[in-house]
């Protein structure tokens, strides 16, 4: 198996995954930078980074910590895009342990990229990247229980529910129960699906 070991940069994983015809991960790179800034411009986004996105030069910083984390080994992040290298959305592995063999999955698409199957498609194939290339073993997941949309990606990832943080995330003054998903190595692969498949969500509600 190849890819970063304790102690040496990332080196011989891939850095560009064909997922299906007309749809690619790849690292990001600076020319996304007006990309980046228009999908956090979108309100669902604004929670999904520490930091405001409100510049090109904020979209610049941004894809430099994420080449920063790539190179240190300690999260990969992968822009999702078209067949005309459309940013769609991203797929990362961070929080990388590496003395377990653990890493956390986040995921997110543009609003013009929703509903047709890219999340789910990107995080099967991050999945195998993950356990292939860069050493993983156990890939976790975790989503607030009143989105429905994320437990359907996490299920047709082949994510299977392991449990509830009660009340864990705190937004705008309200708490939030997150629903857990795991996937191993050793777990099978899921079965292919395509938008509007029916998933079963009661497991994360």
């Amino acid at each position: 198996m190849t890819g970063w070991r304790a102690g040496r940069k990332t080196r011989g994983v891939r850095e560009r995954v064909e997922v299906s015809p007309g749809l690619v991960l790849r690292r990001w790179a600076v020319r996304d930078a007006a990309s980046v800034a228009a999908a956090f411009a979108d309100p669902l986004m604004r929670e999904q980074t520490g930091r405001p996105i409100g510049s090109p030069d904020d979209a610049e910083r941004w894809i430099a910590e994420r080449t920063a984390e790539w190179e240190a080994g300690s999260a990969f992040a992968f822009s999702v895009v078209d067949g005309a290298d459309t940013v769609l959305g991203q797929v990362s592995v961070g929080a990388v342990n590496r003395r377990h063999s653990v890493g956390w999955v986040s995921y997110w698409t543009t609003a013009a990229a929703r509903g047709r199957g890219v999340a789910s498609q990107g995080c099967r194939a991050l999945a195998g990247w993950a356990f292939h290339e860069a050493g993983l073993f156990r890939l976790e997941l975790g989503h607030r229980v009143n989105n429905p949309g994320s437990c359907r990606v996490a299920h047709a990832a082949g994510f299977a529910v392991e449990g509830l943080q009660r009340q864990k995330l705190a937004y705008d003054g309200i708490r939030y129960d997150v629903g857990l998903h795991a996937r191993l190595a050793t777990d099978p692969e899921p079965l292919a699906t395509s938008p509007g498949d029916p998933v079963s969500t009661r497991a994360c509600t």
